[in-house]
């Protein structure tokens, strides 16, 4: 048995991370590869950290492109080799003509569980504009999917499978800059990534919107470092890259934001 109270201390995803334990336990008894279903970020973050503390077991997550936010989890014994080929995903395209009713994230989201089906059984959706959307869900839903999504605000849709391959990936808008600091506080740090003023940056600390690494973070003072991912929600990420000591005892950062 994994020991699981030991590994759900101090964990804010507990439930997640409790189920996911589970799948881990199947695969054990099993020695069958056990599907998840699909993580957010943060929940994630949380379950590779507490697998990285496991050697009974071997994890794999695949969201259907190396950028994919929501991913789903292989687990196995770790005797059994792991490849993202196992993660069990399809890619949906949501086919209409919206060049006069634009649809945006939250609409093809609200149509897919207007459904009926449930949140963690869709990954990504990437929207295409006037063309529709892609999405990436369980295998298992495709058929429901083509038979029950009509429709997608006012405009008539068709669901037809596609290959990964046809997947329409953004690549993310970024922007590098330095930044000469003091210290390295959240919010110090976070102000220049972000173009804001400290004392704003400090309230949106406090409000609960900044996660470190997907965790949240509602400390100003919090100490960030080298390779950290800041995301503030509704604005984008920053990543912390090279951190130097000037002369003056401040700090030199290298940031890459990411819109």
């Amino acid at each position: 048995m994994l020991p699981k109270p030991e590994l759900l201390k101090g964990v804010e995803n507990k439930d997640c991370l409790s189920r996911v334990l589970d799948k881990a336990e199947q695969a054990i008894k099993t020695w069958e590869v056990v599907m998840t279903d699909f993580l957010s970020p943060p929940e994630l973050a949380e379950v590779k950290a507490a697998f990285g503390r496991l050697t009974e077991v071997s994890i794999m997550s695949w969201g259907g492109y190396p950028q994919a936010e929501r991913q789903r989890l292989a687990i196995a014994r770790a005797e059994l080799p792991l490849d993202p080929t196992q993660v069990a995903i399809a890619a949906v395209e949501i086919a209409g003509n919206f060049l006069f009713d634009t649809a945006n994230h939250r609409d093809f989201l609200g149509a897919l569980l207007g459904t009926g089906i449930v949140r963690e059984k869709t990954g990504d959706i990437l929207v295409l504009g006037e063309r529709g959307a892609q999405a990436i869900v369980v295998p298992e839903l495709v058929p429901f999917l083509e038979i029950e999504l009509k429709q997608v605000r006012s405009v008539p849709v068709k669901v037809q499978t596609i290959d990964f391959s046809e997947l329409k990936v953004k690549e993310p808008k970024k922007k590098e800059l330095t930044t000469v600091e003091a210290s390295l506080r959240l919010d110090a740090i976070a102000s220049a990534g972000f173009g804001m003023s400290r004392s704003k940056m400090a309230e949106i600390i406090t409000g609960g919107d900044v996660r470190v690494n997907w965790k949240e973070i509602s400390s100003s003072s919090y100490q960030v470092k080298t390779s950290d991912l800041i995301a503030i929600r509704g604005k984008g990420r920053l990543e912390v890259g090279e951190i130097q000591v000037t002369k003056k005892d401040r700090y030199r950062v290298q940031l890459t934001r990411y819109i």
